[in-house]
C-alpha cells in the first residue's frame, strides 16, 4: 500500500470517527438509537482545535472554556507532535472538513473542467490567504473576553457534523453551505482562505523533521508539481516547501506528480 492509498484510507476513518462520534451524542437528545459505548463523547472532546480556543484561559488560571473536555488538551498535543515531524500533515490527510472539501472538489473537476480552481487571480489569492489570520485572531480574542466558545456559531467544521442538532446557529449553516458550494471551483476554500488551526499547523512547516523539498540539479523544470498543488503554491522554484499554507498532502511529489525519480521528496533534512 503506498502512501496515496494510506492518505485515503485515513481520510476516510477519521470522517467516520467523527461522523459516528457526533451521531452518539446527538442521538441521545434527539431520541434516535444510541452508541452506549460512545454516547459521552462530543465533537468538542475530539477536537483539537479546542486547545487553541481556550488557551488564555489555561495560562490565566482561569480554567478550560465551556465543553472543552481535557482530552481536547490530548489531541492538540498528539496533532503538534505530528507537526514537529511533518509539517501540516493532519491536515492533509486527517481533517474531515479538508477530506469533505476534497470529495466535493472531485466533482467540481467533473463538471467545470477548464475553470476548476483557477477562477481566483493568483495575486487575489495570494492575498486571501491572510484572512486566516484574521479568523485565528478574532477567535483568540473573543474566546479569552467572553469566556465561550464563539467561533462554534460560525465554524462550519461543527455544522457539518450536527446540521441536524438544534445547537447549530443558521449562521455556521451558512457558512458551511458556502464552502461545501464554493469546494465546486476552488480546491478547499476553507483550508485556503479561512482556516484557523491550518495557519498554526503551517507554522510548523518552516521547522519540521522531515522537509518536503526539491533537488534542483534534477528537476526538470515542467511545473507539474505547480499544476497538482491544490493549495495553489508555486513549488518549481523552491528548494523546500515552508509555506504556512502547504497542507503536507504529498501529491506533488515524485512518488505521486513529479516525473522525475527522487527529485522532490519528503525525507529526514530534506535533499542535500
Amino acid at each position: 500500500m503506498n502512501k496515496f492509498s494510506f492518505r485515503k484510507i485515513t481520510q476516510f476513518i477519521f470522517f467516520a470517527i467523527v461522523l459516528i462520534v457526533t451521531y452518539a451524542k446527538n442521538a441521545v437528545e434527539l431520541g434516535l438509537p444510541t452508541i452506549p459505548w460512545i454516547d459521552g463523547l462530543s465533537l468538542h472532546a475530539i477536537c483539537p482545535f479546542g486547545a487553541v480556543e481556550t488557551f488564555y484561559t489555561l495560562i490565566t488560571g482561569q480554567g478550560m472554556i465551556n465543553k472543552i473536555h481535557e482530552s481536547t488538551i490530548v489531541m492538540f498535543v498528539l496533532v503538534t507532535a505530528g507537526a514537529v515531524l511533518f509539517g501540516s500533515a493532519f491536515c492533509g490527510f486527517i481533517c474531515p472538513l479538508g477530506t469533505i472539501q476534497e470529495w466535493i472538489g472531485k466533482l467540481g473537476k467533473k463538471l467545470f473542467p477548464k475553470k476548476y480552481n483557477k477562477i481566483i487571480p493568483q495575486k487575489l489569492d495570494v492575498k486571501l490567504k491572510y484572512l486566516r489570520y484574521v479568523v485565528l485572531a478574532a477567535i483568540l480574542y473573543f474566546s479569552s473576553t467572553t469566556l465561550k466558545l464563539v467561533f462554534a456559531d460560525y465554524d462550519p467544521y461543527y455544522a457539518l457534523f450536527n446540521f441536524y442538532a438544534g445547537e447549530v446557529t443558521i449562521t455556521a449553516i451558512a457558512v458551511l453551505a458556502v464552502v461545501l458550494l464554493s469546494s465546486l471551483i476552488i480546491e478547499r476554500p476553507w483550508c485556503r482562505y479561512l482556516c484557523p488551526y491550518g495557519v498554526i499547523l503551517g507554522w510548523f512547516n518552516k521547522i519540521r523533521i522531515f522537509k518536503l523539498s526539491r533537488n534542483s540539479t534534477t528537476c526538470i523544470d515542467c511545473k507539474k508539481c505547480d499544476r497538482v498543488c491544490p493549495m495553489n503554491l508555486k513549488i518549481s522554484d523552491k528548494k523546500s516547501v515552508t509555506s504556512t499554507s502547504c497542507i503536507s498532502c504529498m501529491e506533488c511529489t515524485s512518488e505521486r506528480a513529479c516525473p522525475v525519480e527522487d527529485t522532490l521528496v519528503m525525507k529526514m533534512g530534506g535533499v542535500k
